[in-house]
């Protein structure tokens, strides 16, 4: 069993090295060394056969994600299908199913067999719509079945995956005692954050993770730390919870390095304009200079349209200021 990152300590280059090497129009030297240092991860499931790899990280061009999914309002494969191709022909370098309809395994192998691009998936979407489908009760889902469905999506070929192994007991007890405007805004966030609150218990992606290495190593999957605290509005940006957070992301980040799986981490949210470039350099020092994913950040909280200007101009300083 080996990875990129593993491969990369071993002075080894990859025929995916070589690939965004290619793209990127960078040594492969440099690739190589960034893969192994976990500055750059390289989004290829090892059974996918067909896909395009890419690299994310330090040095290396800026990627786009486009999010697609059914939802229980509306869910129809013949849309995300659509979206798939309409994604192709924008250029964003990657995607990822966030289906909660129905049909999820389905539609999620149909998006995988449509398209050459990476893919990743948020595994809790689904077996939190499970829980509450079976029982009408979050807490009602079990490690066992969380696990599961991880394990599932590797298999099919997802290339990585948002876990919020961050919202742990301690994290969601922050929250409480200091208040927010906004509470959670990350739905996956929002459910593991009920369900210990529930049940009393510690996130069991968080308190199995070195099970949860072991599954993603098997596939080379790249797991995507996810910001379960992310700030929902401008105000809550950079609070004791979500500094919380991106601590414990930083610990993970070097646990799944040390276990040879490649780790990239989520961030903000909400931030005020003038508020981003520091925030961006304290996540990224904090969670030793791991790709950074940033999800906007939205510059403001209102906005014309459906946030896409806000955004556009909150990802652009964050890129430039390292994500």
């Amino acid at each position: 069993m080996t990875t990129q990152i593993l491969q990369a300590r071993e002075g080894v280059i990859t025929d995916e090295m070589y690939q965004v090497a290619r793209k990127e129009k960078l040594d492969v030297e440099f690739i190589r060394q960034g893969v192994a240092d976990g500055t750059i991860v390289i989004l290829k499931n090892n059974q996918r056969k067909n896909s395009i790899p890419v690299a994310v990280g330090q040095g290396l061009t800026v990627k786009i994600n486009a999010n697609i999914g059914t939802s229980n309002e509306k869910s129809s494969l013949d849309e995300e299908l659509d979206k798939v191709r309409v994604i192709e022909q924008a250029g964003a370098d990657v995607l990822m199913d966030l289906s909660t309809g129905n049909y999820v395994d389905e539609t999620r192998r149909a998006i995988i067999n449509a398209t050459k691009l990476p893919i990743g998936t948020v595994p809790m979407y689904q077996a939190g719509k499970e829980a509450l489908d079976d029982f009408k009760d979050i807490s009602k889902l079990s490690k066992e079945k969380l696990f599961s469905d991880i394990e599932k999506q590797c298999k099919d070929g997802v290339d990585f995956i948002t876990v919020h192994c961050g919202v742990t007991k301690f994290v969601v007890d922050q929250l409480h005692k200091q208040k927010r405007l906004t509470g959670i805004v990350s739905r996956g966030g929002s459910m593991l954050a009920c369900w210990i609150k529930k049940t009393g218990k510690e996130n069991p992606l968080y308190e199995y993770y070195d099970e949860l290495l072991e599954i993603v190593k098997k596939y080379d999957v790249t797991l995507s730390l996810g910001d379960g605290l992310r700030p929902g509005c401008t105000a809550d940006a950079g609070d004791r919870a979500q500094v919380a957070e991106t601590i414990i992301l930083g610990e993970l980040v070097q646990r799944a390095r040390e276990k040879g799986v490649q780790a990239m981490v989520e961030g903000p949210g909400h931030v005020a304009l003038n508020k981003i470039p520091s925030m961006i350099q304290t996540i990224k020092e904090l969670t030793s200079y791991a790709p950074l994913y940033v999800l906007g950040p939205l510059a403001c909280d209102c906005a014309p349209g459906y946030d896409h200007i806000t955004s556009a101009i909150g990802g652009t300083l964050a890129a430039y200021h390292g994500a």
